[in-house]
């Protein structure tokens, strides 16, 4: 169930359709388009973290991937949903397949990211085949994520199912890359949950890389944290700028596109 929304220019360069619905209980979803290109764009699906309906909270890291060649949606969702989300996050990566040629993309080349909680319910569909009906990113990139919490795409712990080392060889959950970021100076979700997570993956053999960037929780996405409206909001702060520019880079990375 979907509506065409309406259209915006965020810049001189990319257009948003705002307004989208998806899904049975139709929450709205975003994408941001890149550039006009002959052949379709890969796609990133960017989920947001526990505030429920933040998709504009990656409005600025979404527009910043989607300069550099990759068409994103980004979808509201539900965390506090009697199901922690999971039928909408579904949901989203079904609208997703189904329409991204719609906007130029294409779903052959659809990647999952997501921030904070988003992130945590990225890495539980890397690390479970079954979790979206046997479908699975070519890649996924977790952002500023906590691991150590059941996800709520699978109800798993992502760290406690990547830490099995001891499952037979070869690994019977095939790797796929796996891209992590985090601010060194995140007092929100601690850094050392994405290195721990990401020496377990290294052990089992999958490829995995995390970027260390010297910002925050909010930085990392290009934002800042507004305590007075209890949201993080676009920031134009150095460390913001320089963070969020480098994990659009990331995002484009593991969407395939080169010189990034």
């Amino acid at each position: 169930m979907t509506t065409e929304g309406q259209l915006t220019m965020a810049t001189t360069d990319i257009e948003t359709a705002t307004d989208l619905t998806y899904g049975a209980d139709r929450q709205h979803m975003d994408v941001h388009r890149p550039p006009s290109s002959p052949a379709p764009a890969p796609v990133v699906l960017l989920w947001h973290g526990r505030g429920g309906a933040e998709r504009d909270v990656l409005a600025p890291l979404a527009r910043g991937a989607a300069r550099l060649g990759v068409l994103v949606l980004v979808p509201d969702w539900r965390p506090d949903a009697p199901d922690g989300g999971r039928t909408q996050l579904a949901e989203s990566v079904a609208f997703a397949r189904e329409n991204a040629a719609r906007f130029g993309g294409d779903p052959e080349r659809m990647v999952l990211a997501g921030w904070s909680l988003g992130a945590n319910a990225v890495l539980g569909v890397a690390l479970d085949p079954a979790a979206l009906d046997g479908w699975r990113p070519p890649a996924v990139v977790g952002i500023a994520g906590g691991y150590r919490l059941p996800a709520p795409t699978t109800g798993t712990v992502p760290i406690e199912v990547a830490s099995r080392s001891a499952a037979p060889a070869p690994d019977p959950v095939p790797p796929i890359p796996v891209h992590l970021v985090h601010g060194t100076d995140d007092p929100t979700v601690g850094i050392e949950q994405s290195r721990e997570l990401r020496d377990a993956l290294a052990e089992r053999g999958w490829p995995v890389h995390l970027d260390e960037l010297a910002t925050d929780h909010a930085g990392v996405i290009m934002t800042a944290y507004d305590p007075a409206r209890q949201r993080c909001l676009p920031s134009t702060a150095q460390h913001a700028v320089d963070a969020g520019t480098h994990t659009a880079r990331v995002i484009a990375r593991a969407a395939g596109i080169p010189g990034n």
